[in-house]
């Protein structure tokens, strides 16, 4: 007869994002009695809990919003974190953010912010507070990884880069990448030829990311608008929330390019709920990233049977394969070199769409939630 065991998630600095999805996506998927753990418990804000389904396994525990902050958090998990943790018998404490400074016996981090850990992206934002806020989390993930019995990372290359800064880790390391929500799923449609498209009809490219220095949308811009100088009939979706300054660098990025507003559209934070309708409407879909962890807007595009132009830095050739068309995006021109062969090729937009959408499907929530569980009950 098996024992049952405890298992602690601090959920503190958990509110949006990619790192909500994947811990709404991996509870609701989950099975967590077959790897004997009978009890889930999680610490997080209100808002957060509130996005888990209940269930038979689960408690909730609402921690003060007055812990919200880099520095508050530091202080809940030294003085609170810890004791509740070890006051509920848990055998293991799994910390999905990354950043845990306690004392806590078996704990299981999990890197899923790449950016504190490239210095060539940190640049970009020059010496601003934000600049010294993704250091210091630099610092604080660096600890937490070194002194954790298990980290888990999401991508081989992010692996690689973060024990490039960190240096070598102790604990065990595994590789679990995200999943996909099944509603993105779409199979690829037929792909006409571009003269098929007029400024009545035309050919729509989307580009779904926040709007970012190291997201690239102004390059895109650019690209396009030497496209449809060629007399192509496309258009331009962004689709994603904004930083303020990256905000204002898009819109005279706009203003240079598309003065009449005819082929920008800017659609601004759209509900993940109704994310996937993008993505139906769209005949090509742009991803621009220079850093990412596991890019999940990467693998919603491959899902939706979307041909694609893709950057070729940080991991997305290891998610993409040989399913897209590669340009560095820091260069308008090779964004433009590389859309320009994909829109000139019903044949080749066909084959890779096909092919993205079949190397999508390794992606499932389920067999995410597999390997974590049985990862973390190793730690038991």
């Amino acid at each position: 007869m098996s024992n049952n065991f405890t298992l602690g998630i601090d959920a503190s600095n958990i509110r949006g994002g990619g790192g909500l999805t994947h811990l709404v996506e991996l509870l609701r998927t989950a099975n967590p009695v077959l790897h004997d753990f009978d009890r889930i418990i999680v610490w997080g804000e209100r808002m957060t809990l509130d996005a888990f389904e209940d269930q038979q396994w689960l408690i909730k525990y609402e921690i003060s919003e007055f812990y919200s902050g880099l520095m508050k958090r530091t202080i809940f998990q030294c003085f609170f974190l810890t004791q509740a943790a070890q006051d509920e018998g848990c055998d293991v404490l799994f910390v999905p953010g990354g950043s845990y400074v306690g004392n806590f016996n078996n704990v299981v981090t999990m890197s899923q912010n790449l950016l504190p850990f490239q210095i060539s992206e940190l640049r970009r934002y020059g010496l601003t507070f934000f600049t010294f806020k993704l250091l210091l989390l630099r610092l604080v993930q660096s600890y937490s990884f070194r002194k954790s019995d298990g980290v888990i990372f999401l991508t081989k290359y992010a692996k690689n880069s973060v024990l490039e800064i960190a240096g070598k880790l102790n604990g065990k390391l595994c590789i679990i990448p995200h999943g996909i929500n099944p509603r993105f799923l779409n199979k690829p449609k037929p792909q006409f030829s571009i003269n098929d498209y007029d400024d009545t009809h035309p050919y729509h490219l989307l580009y779904v990311s926040i709007i970012d220095q190291y997201k690239h949308q102004w390059h895109v811009i650019e690209a396009v608008a030497s496209l449809r100088k060629m007399g192509f009939p496309i258009v331009l979706d962004l689709v994603g929330p904004s930083y303020r300054s990256s905000l204002r660098r898009l819109k005279a990025t706009i203003a240079k390019f598309d003065k009449e507003g005819c082929w920008v559209n800017y659609h601004g934070s759209v509900p993940f709920e109704e994310l996937h309708m993008y993505y139906a409407k769209a005949h090509l879909g742009i991803f621009a990233s220079s850093c990412e962890n596991m890019p999940i807007i990467l693998l919603e595009t491959m899902a939706s049977g979307l041909p694609i132009a893709c950057s070729n830095m940080g991991p997305m050739p290891e998610v993409l394969g040989e399913a897209g068309v590669y340009f560095n995006p820091e260069q308008s021109e090779d964004i433009f070199r590389a859309l320009h062969y994909l829109i000139k090729s019903p044949k080749l937009r066909d084959e890779l769409a096909q092919s993205s959408y079949e190397r999508s499907l390794r992606y499932t929530w389920e067999r995410c939630a597999v390997k974590t569980f049985t990862f973390l009950a190793t730690f038991k």
